[in-house]
């Protein structure tokens, strides 16, 4: 059966979004593809998140990216510490307990953990 090994986005200015990615979420650089103005980033079940550097008329946000944590309600209040910005702090939403954030291109960003999606959500 296939499974989902990477996804592209574009991004308007790769450092940014980079430094973004890894500080926020922890991803770590897998690799760099200079000739495309673009990086691999990995999270810690190995699938690979590509950023890849656009015009800014071709980096509509288009999908959702859904990451998860340990626990998110300690995942929000360390990043709020860092001064990250969220849409929704821990809640009950409609896709069930998490929280929301925007990458520095709009990407919404969902952040769960399975103990608080069966508890909470």
């Amino acid at each position: 059966m296939p499974y989902l090994d990477h996804l592209t986005i574009a991004v308007r200015d790769l450092v940014q979004s980079r430094t973004w990615y890894v500080e926020t979420l922890d991803l770590k650089v897998e690799f760099e593809v200079p000739t495309r103005n673009a990086s691999a980033l990995q999270d810690s079940g190995g699938f690979t998140l590509f950023l890849e550097q656009r015009p800014a008329e071709e980096c509509t946000p288009s999908c959702v990216l859904t990451f998860r944590v340990d626990a998110v309600d300690s995942t929000y209040e360390r990043l709020v510490a860092r001064k990250v910005r969220f849409e929704r702090h821990p809640q009950k939403l409609f896709w069930g307990y998490g929280a929301e954030l925007r990458d520095p291109d709009g990407y919404l960003i969902r952040l769960w953990d399975e103990v608080s999606m069966r508890d909470k959500g």
